[in-house]
C-alpha cells in the first residue's frame, strides 16, 4: 500500500443518500500537518482516488495552503455568500455588484439544485467526485448543458472563496467532465427586413424597436432611458441604467454598460417624431407606458408580432425565428460590422465588459480568411518591386 494511505473495513457502510452500500474495503490516505500538529484524513471508495487527493494535499500542504478541516457546511457557507453579496458588500471578480437578476438566478440553482445534495456536507469534505456525480445526475433529469453549467457557477465562486481563505485545500469544482453548451446563434434581421418590420408597427413601437435595432440598447435600458438621456442635436443616446423588475431602477451590468452610442439618420427621424407625440421631457421615460412606469416586455412583444403577422410580413414569418428586442440588439451589431465599424468602437457601443465578449459573439460575422487576409496585405503593399525574387 502507498505511504500514507490505509485499508479499512467497514460492517455498516452507507452512502450519502443514507442507503446501504459496498464499499468495503475503502482507503483512508491522510497528510500530517506539522505546523497544526494534526493529520488531516479523507475516505475514498477508489484507491486511484485516494492516491491523487493525497498527491494535491502534499502538494497544497508543501505551499502552506492546507489547513485541518473546517467544520463549516456547504449549506452554511452559502448562505453565508448570499448575505454578503446581497447586502452590496462582496462583489464579483471585479469588484462589482452582482446584478439583482444574476442573484436570483444563484440562490435559486443553490435552493433547488445544490444544496438538496451537497448542503449538508461539511465544505473540508465535499470533493470533485460529490460535485461530479450531482453534474452527471442534473444531465440524466434532462437538464441542458448550459443548465448544469450555470446550476454549478454558485458553487464555483462558493469553493473560490473557500479556498482563497484556506478553508478547502482543493477545489471540487475543477476538472469536472462536462458538457459543453451548444450555442445557438441569434436570429439577425437583414436592414431590408428590420424596415419592413418598422413599417409594420405603430408609430410609438416603431420608435422603440427603431432604438432597439439602430443603438443596441438592451431591453432593461430601453425600459429606463430618459429623455434627458438623448442628446437629438448632437445625435448621441447617454446609456446610463437599466430597469430590474424587482429592484426597479438599477445600474448597468458593468462600468462598461455606461456608454455613449451614436443615433444615426433612421433614429433620429423617429426619436424626433416620438417626442412630439408623447410629449415628455428631462426625467420621463421615453418608452413607458407612462412618464414613470416602465413598459411590460411581454406586451410590447405579443403587439409588435400581431401587426407582423397580420401584414405582408406573415409568409416570411412562417419560415423564420420571431424578432425580439433582444434579436433587434444583435442586428445592430450586424449592421455596425457590416459597415466596416471597427471591432473597439463596437464594443464600447454594446456596452461589452470587454473586446472578448464582441468577438466572442460576432466573431463570425466579421470578415476574415487566409485568401481574404493575403488579398488585403498584397492590395496595402502593391506589386513586387523588380529587385524582389518572386515566391511561387
Amino acid at each position: 500500500m502507498a505511504a500514507g494511505i490505509v485499508t479499512r473495513h467497514a460492517r455498516d457502510c452507507r452512502s450519502r443518500d443514507g442507503a446501504r452500500c459496498s464499499c468495503s474495503p475503502f482507503y483512508e490516505a491522510w497528510v500530517y500537518l506539522a505546523r497544526d500538529r494534526k493529520r488531516v484524513t479523507r475516505s475514498f471508495r477508489d484507491l486511484k482516488e485516494a492516491k491523487g487527493w493525497r498527491a494535491d494535499a502534499l502538494s497544497a500542504a508543501h505551499k502552506g495552503r492546507l489547513r485541518p478541516p473546517a467544520p463549516k457546511t456547504l449549506r452554511e457557507a452559502a448562505d453565508e455568500w448570499l448575505d454578503l453579496v446581497e447586502s452590496g458588500r462582496l462583489g464579483n471578480r471585479k469588484g462589482e455588484p452582482y446584478k439583482p437578476s444574476t442573484l436570483r438566478g444563484y440562490r435559486r440553482d443553490l435552493e433547488v439544485r445544490i444544496l438538496p445534495e451537497l448542503g449538508p456536507m461539511r465544505l473540508s469534505d465535499l470533493r470533485r467526485a460529490d460535485v461530479q456525480a450531482l453534474a452527471d445526475e442534473l444531465t440524466a433529469s434532462g437538464a441542458s448543458a448550459s443548465s448544469v453549467q450555470n446550476a454549478l457557477d454558485p458553487l464555483r465562486v462558493i469553493c473560490g472563496r473557500a479556498l482563497r481563505r484556506d478553508l478547502i485545500a482543493i477545489d471540487p469544482t475543477e476538472g469536472l467532465e462536462l458538457r459543453r453548451p451548444r450555442g445557438r446563434r441569434d436570429r439577425i434581421a437583414s436592414p431590408e427586413e428590420a424596415s419592413a418590420l418598422l413599417e409594420a408597427l405603430e408609430p410609438d413601437e416603431r420608435a422603440l424597436y427603431a432604438t432597439a435595432l439602430y443603438a443596441g440598447l438592451r431591453r432593461g435600458e430601453l425600459r429606463a432611458l430618459q429623455w434627458a438621456e438623448i442628446d437629438l442635436e448632437a445625435r448621441e443616446i447617454h446609456v446610463r441604467r437599466g430597469w430590474d423588475d424587482e429592484e426597479g431602477e438599477i445600474t448597468g451590468k458593468s462600468e462598461a454598460a455606461e456608454r455613449t452610442v451614436p443615433i444615426i439618420d433612421r433614429l433620429a427621424a423617429e426619436l424626433a417624431a416620438h417626442k412630439l407625440r408623447s410629449r415628455r421631457r428631462g426625467d420621463e421615460l421615453v418608452f413607458g407606458r407612462t412618464a414613470t412606469d416602465p413598459f411590460v416586455p411581454s406586451t410590447v412583444r405579443s403587439r409588435a408580432h400581431r401587426a407582423w403577422k397580420a401584414g405582408e410580413l406573415a409568409e416570411v414569418w412562417k419560415q423564420a425565428d420571431p424578432i425580439g428586442l433582444h434579436e433587434a440588439r444583435h442586428m445592430f451589431a450586424s449592421l455596425m460590422i457590416a459597415a466596416g465599424v471597427n471591432v473597439k468602437a463596437l464594443s464600447e457601443f454594446m456596452g461589452h465588459a470587454s473586446i472578448s465578449i464582441t468577438f466572442d459573439i460576432y466573431g463570425h460575422l466579421m470578415p476574415g480568411g487566409v485568401a481574404e487576409a493575403r488579398e488585403r496585405i498584397d492590395a496595402y503593399l502593391g506589386r513586387p518591386t523588380s529587385g524582389l525574387r518572386r515566391v511561387k
